[in-house]
């Protein structure tokens, strides 16, 4: 019983990322390089824009915080189904508890509109999907070190 307790504990302590992307493929991709990056955190996907919704707010299937918690991290696609990334950036970012909470854009766009759109919506990174798997892994080691290491968010973000 007490392992258990500390294996909860240690999976609690960890950071979680929310990560909101459409595609499968890049999303077992970007799972794939988290754990080659060395990342220890709780990676919890969903796959479009009304999902991405529920799980902030802690609404229907994600309402148990013990196995949806709330994130440390959002990394959300632009082009999703039902509700699109930007228009979950913007809801977020007029919601009281996820105005500060930071999110990472990670698009196959590289419109300079689409960036300037992301900004001015409120993201605080903007990353182009890389091909190659290696660089995904990069990518994987710069999001843990910036954004779950060095970084100093707001408290109760």
């Amino acid at each position: 019983m007490h392992y258990l307790l500390a294996q909860h504990k240690s999976k609690m302590s960890r950071a979680t990322i929310l990560h909101v992307e459409d595609d499968s493929n890049d999303a077992v991709l970007f799972q794939h390089a988290c754990r080659k990056a060395g990342m220890d955190v709780n990676l919890q996907l969903v796959a479009d824009g009304e999902e991405a919704v529920a799980y902030l707010q802690g609404a229907e299937q994600f309402d148990n915080r013990e196995v949806h918690p709330f994130p440390n991290l959002v990394i959300l696609d632009l082009k999703l189904p039902r509700v699109n990334g930007f228009d979950v950036l913007a809801w977020m970012r007029n919601e009281q508890k996820l105005r500060r909470l930071p999110v990472i854009v990670l698009t196959s766009s590289s419109h300079q509109a689409d960036v300037t759109r992301a900004y001015d919506l409120g993201a605080n990174s903007f990353l182009v999907k890389p091909v190659a798997v290696e660089a995904l892994v990069t990518l994987g080691k710069g999001i843990n070190q910036y954004w779950l290491s060095l970084n100093q968010g707001p408290v109760g973000a």
